[in-house]
């Protein structure tokens, strides 16, 4: 199991023009399905004139959560080779949409699929591409005189410091990556005792 995964820093967007009809495309990245429910409605009510909205998202690291839809268009046509753009970059946590204002010619289902692929394609081209790594959340109370050890292990692994609390009691909040977690939580726990995973 791999400990990164591919995503798109920001917005980006891109256009593609057939035969009359315009195809807006834009992608961003995204982290659950109620920002996406969110976002999908904007853009409806924002582009309420254009004939269909169509999109498609891969969400999480491993790539398991994603969806496609052609929003009217014949089915397959539109989804599925917009999610095929977003698979063939190995991409994830992102969600792209093609808006499509009618020309008066219809494309078939060739052009169509063809047609959403490019516009997809052309704003994805316009991203730019990240390696994230897995990461996991862990919480550390811990008393003062046992702050050097704590530090000392935390640098051997990389760990980066969130949040912290230095009196009496310690508290810290750690960023971990996912395939390092398990040697810092042993390490940590022989000198501190129980840990905190949010």
């Amino acid at each position: 199991m791999t400990d990164t995964y591919k995503t798109i820093i920001a917005f980006s967007e891109g256009i593609y023009k057939e035969k009359g009809s315009k195809f807006l495309a834009f992608s961003m990245p995204v982290s659950s399905v109620e920002e996406i429910k969110e976002i999908v409605k904007n853009y409806k009510k924002e582009y309420y004139d254009a004939r269909h909205v169509c999109y498609a998202y891969m969400l999480g690291s491993e790539r398991k959560e994603f969806r496609a839809n052609d929003d009217g268009e014949p089915s397959g046509t539109a989804g599925r080779p917009i999610l095929g753009q977003i698979n063939s970059r190995d991409l994830t946590n992102i969600l792209v949409i093609v808006v499509r204002y009618f020309g008066g010619i219809l494309l078939g289902t060739g052009g169509l699929t063809s047609a959403y692929k490019e516009a997809a394609s052309d704003a994805l081209n316009h991203a730019e591409i990240v390696e994230k790594t897995v990461d996991e959340i862990l919480t550390i109370n811990f008393n003062y005189e046992l702050m050097n050890d704590v530090m000392r292990v935390i640098k051997e692994t990389n760990a980066q410091i969130l949040h912290n609390f230095y009196e009496n009691n310690c508290k810290l909040q750690l960023s971990v990556r996912q395939n390092e977690s398990d040697l810092l939580k042993m390490k940590l726990e022989k000198i501190v005792g129980i840990l905190i995973e949010n």
